[in-house]
């Protein structure tokens, strides 16, 4: 009678405090025999309470896959390890949490530590295993399940298909016992993906049911491959279509430049979505019918920042940023696609400035700048104060360790001639890639230091990086300028035979310009005349001529010229050098057949000129300029106080003759 009266104290305690069931309660074992009427009231009240053990659990479960879902992976951790009681649910849905946010490594252990394993358990993990191509464990797996359902076969099937084994995904997919639209529609997808689009169409037209899904799967597989006269049938012999089927088909003709096919598809399209809306804005944008996006942009019901997003970047990248900025002001919410869009169309237009501006604005929103934003700004900057002042803000928002983003101040320091920061920001870089020792070894070669870029290639090999075309230019060209003939000859052979890298134009152009400094005319000429005849262009025969001019080989310098002109008819380079050099010789009658030359085909010789920046402004002169509007005080100063000073230092007088008519 206690022990009956104690269960009904813990059931009215239990009404009261949900929570009381988690305490260890002990009962004593010395009492009297319970009537059988008091033992069935007691099974009755065990029930209940375990009932109740398992309610809490099912809400616990439902709780960790609901915050999963909102990717609050740590709280949901949490509330895991807060369980006192776990089922094989449990760690299913947690385990199922960090697969869905990418976290394979944590939900492997997790898998691993289980008590006990289900089938839906091991399946979720096969999927992720084959999801990141870890194909060998995912089949270790699918070996060692006790029995196996219809995901766990297809997510092995769409792995193998993934990582390009098809041969392999369809051996098990003739191996299941049972198969659904799902498994029919991912070997559809997976053939067509690696290519085999008429196994895909055999595959697709045997299948036992196909729905909507199936439908649209094979039309994709046209889509994807370039078919899209059969595409186009497929889907009007589709008994039923879904939004996706049409949307992928309006983007196929918009992708192709169909555009009144795609007009017209979209004007049948029994409902639309914002997808079909921003996919014709886009598409008509992107095929120059900026109007027509327009109009369509105008007239959707609700415009998504997709949409926006779509309309601005194509006046941006047609140049009309008075109707791109309107558009960037009426817009009621703005994210960093839009502030990009924007500030790269001001790039391109060159309003420096207005780049500049918005990017000051955009620090003052909820929206911060990333790396897209910073490198296409970095190209508005005139001048190395304005990089080092970006350079600062990148630094502070933490932008310093991106790879892409310093290879591209490296760039620009070496174009503005500070070469200590693009040295010191490549230093301080950890994850250099390829890219960022080639920039590295360009920005030396640009600026003379054929022997820092040697270095800095040596120090490329020694890292592991691979070089590849454009890093042979940099180190060919820092050869030609330190005089390292052998080396330089090394490097080109080494090109195809270490490398499998095939040389252009611009290396053999490297390779001749080395061999010409050198005085190596003849064998400079041998290199033109055994290289392949479509990669001989103006660049390998103007370094030719050059070499010749420089050394003094008037015969051979003839040659090259007239085969210059003949490449390049209209520049005027090469009529200059082959003038200078009858000129030299005293065959004055052949300078003037190359003048009538340049004459008839109106080949002018481009002046020489200047360039300075002054006030983050440039300032070009010409040769005999009278263009600029300052000019008539510049050369008051050349003639008044600079021109007694050049002559003092041994300068001879050569002013324009424009110089004494002012």
């Amino acid at each position: 009678m206690r022990l009956l009266k104690s269960f009904r104290l813990v059931h009215h305690l239990l009404k009261r405090f949900p929570n009381f069931s988690s305490i260890n309660l002990s009962f004593s074992t010395n009492l009297v025999e319970i009537p059988k009427s008091e033992k069935t009231q007691n099974r009755k009240w065990l029930d209940f309470n375990s009932r109740t053990v398992s309610s809490e659990i099912y809400r616990c479960n439902s709780k960790i896959t609901i915050l999963g879902r909102c990717r609050k992976v740590k709280e949901a951790r949490e509330l895991f390890d807060e369980m006192r009681r776990r089922d094989v649910v449990t760690y299913a849905a947690m385990i199922n949490v960090y697969l869905k946010n990418g976290d394979l490594p944590k939900a492997e252990k997790l898998f691993f530590d289980m008590p006990k394993r289900n089938v839906v358990v091991e399946s979720a993990m096969i999927d992720g295993y084959a999801k990141i191509g870890r194909i060998d464990e995912a089949r270790r797996v699918f070996d060692e399940m006790p029995e196996r359902n219809v995901f766990s076969w297809t997510s092995l099937v769409s792995g193998y298909l993934r990582m390009g084994w098809v041969e392999e995904g369809r051996q098990l997919f003739d191996r299941m016992p049972v198969k659904n639209n799902v498994t029919w529609t991912t070997m559809v997808s997976g053939y067509a993906r690696n290519g085999l689009i008429l196994e895909a169409r055999e595959l697709f037209d045997i299948m036992p049911e196909k729905n909507v899904v199936s439908w649209t799967a094979m039309i994709k597989a046209y889509v994807e491959n370039d078919r899209i006269d059969e595409a186009q049938k497929l889907f009007h012999k589709m008994p039923q279509r879904n939004l996706y089927s049409w949307n992928i088909m309006i983007s196929a003709y918009l992708e192709k430049g169909l555009v009144s096919e795609a007009i017209k598809l979209f004007e049948l399209m029994p409902q639309r979505n914002a997808i079909s809306w921003t996919t014709m804005v886009t598409g008509l944008a992107r095929n120059g019918s900026i109007e027509k996006a327009r109009e369509f942009f105008d007239h959707m019901p609700k415009k998504d920042i997709a949409a926006w997003n779509a309309m601005i970047t194509a006046y941006a990248e047609d140049e009309r940023m008075v109707e791109a900025f309107e558009l960037f002001n009426y817009m009621p919410e703005k994210n960093i696609t839009t502030w990009n869009a924007l500030i790269d169309g001001y790039v391109k237009c060159g309003f420096s400035n207005e780049a500049l501006k918005h990017l000051v604005l955009m620090l003052h929103t909820s929206d911060r700048p990333n790396e897209t934003t910073f490198t296409s700004i970095l190209t508005a900057c005139e001048s190395a104060v304005e990089v080092m002042q970006l350079h600062v803000l990148i630094i502070s928002l933490g932008f310093d360790s991106d790879t892409l983003l310093t290879n591209a101040l490296i760039n620009i320091y070496s174009r503005t001639g500070d070469m200590g920061s693009a040295c010191l920001a490549f230093k301080k870089l950890v994850a250099k890639d390829a890219v960022s020792w080639t920039t590295m070894i360009l920005a030396y070669s640009n600026h003379g230091c054929g022997g820092h870029a040697l270095q800095v290639f040596a120090c490329m090999l020694r890292a592991g990086a691979e070089p590849d075309e454009i890093t042979f230019v940099g180190v060919l060209s820092a050869c030609s300028h330190t005089g390292f003939l052998q080396k330089g000859q090394r490097l080109f052979s080494s090109m195809r035979h270490a490398y499998g890298i095939v040389p252009k134009a611009e290396h053999y152009s490297c390779l001749v310009d080395l061999l010409g400094r050198a005085g190596h005319i003849e064998e400079a000429e041998k290199v033109v005349n055994q290289m392949p005849t479509n990669e001989r262009d103006g660049a390998v025969l103007g370094a030719l001529l050059a070499a010749c001019n420089l050394h003094g080989c008037h015969e051979v310098a003839s040659r090259v010229a007239e085969d210059l002109i003949k490449t390049n008819p209209s520049g005027s380079g090469a009529y200059i050098l082959l003038a200078n050099i009858y000129a030299a010789r005293g065959k004055w009658d052949d300078v003037a057949c190359v003048r009538k030359m340049m004459k008839e085909k109106k080949v002018k010789k481009v002046p020489g000129f200047s360039q300075i920046e002054v006030k983050n402004k440039n300032h070009v002169f010409f040769v005999g300029d009278r263009e600029h509007p300052e000019m008539k005080k510049i050369y008051a100063m050349l003639e008044g106080e600079l021109l007694p000073q050049m002559k003092d230092l041994g300068y001879s007088e050569r002013m324009p003759p424009s110089f004494y008519n002012w």
